[in-house]
């Protein structure tokens, strides 16, 4: 095969990342499908996605700011508890101090529904929404990123072990996606860029 440059077109595997399942509270949809904000660090859209590699499961959760579509905030496990999200969430909250206030917008899946991450954005002065059940397009922004990483990215890689996918996830957002790819949504800028044109808010 490789003589005959022949390669094998993996087959996606598929995992299902929201259990809206349960009996945890629910906040409302806050967002309303509103994309366009005008201030940096007033909503974040928050979501889960995964990518398979011949250790398992990969798990990758992230933090976008709407005004600039930059990835704040993201962590990766092998497993989807709920410490994933938290992590992102506070991985995001350290490095742009937001004051009070900020909404942050999700699915209504457990990690996000649950007692330690209600618990966390309260401690950061959070307000929760979450999406209507079954309805991917309430958290459109997050689905299409993760649509632009698998498709620019990691779609047809076979990653070895879990900690090669990581690094690329890694150089994917920061390298490339934050620093260097061109946004039609914020006037073909880069959100690092398109950030520095304003000042960010200061903490409460």
């Amino acid at each position: 095969m490789k003589k005959a440059k022949v390669s094998v077109n993996h087959r996606k595997k598929f995992k299902k990342t929201t259990d809206s399942n349960h009996n945890l509270p629910i906040a409302p949809n806050l967002l309303e499908r509103n994309f366009e904000v005008q201030q940096p660090n007033t909503v974040w859209c928050a979501d889960i996605t995964y990518l398979w590699t011949m250790q398992g499961w990969l798990y990758l959760a992230v933090i976008i700011d709407l005004y600039s579509r930059k990835i704040v905030g993201w962590a990766m496990s092998n497993s989807m508890k709920s410490s994933l999200v938290e992590q992102a969430l506070s991985m995001a909250y350290l490095h742009r101090k937001p004051g009070k206030g900020l909404i942050h917008h999700s699915d209504r899946g457990s990690q996000y529904a649950g007692k330690e991450h209600k618990k966390l954005l309260n401690r950061y002065g959070m307000v929760c929404s979450m999406s209507r059940k079954g309805d991917c397009w309430d958290n459109a922004v997050a689905e299409s990123f993760f649509h632009t990483l698998k498709t620019e990215r990691t779609n047809g890689k076979l990653y070895p072990t879990r900690d090669e996918a990581k690094n690329d996830v890694i150089d994917y957002i920061e390298m490339f996606y934050n620093s260097r790819r061109l946004h039609s949504f914020i006037g073909y800028k880069c959100p690092n860029d398109f950030e520095k044109e304003v000042v960010l808010p200061l903490a409460a």
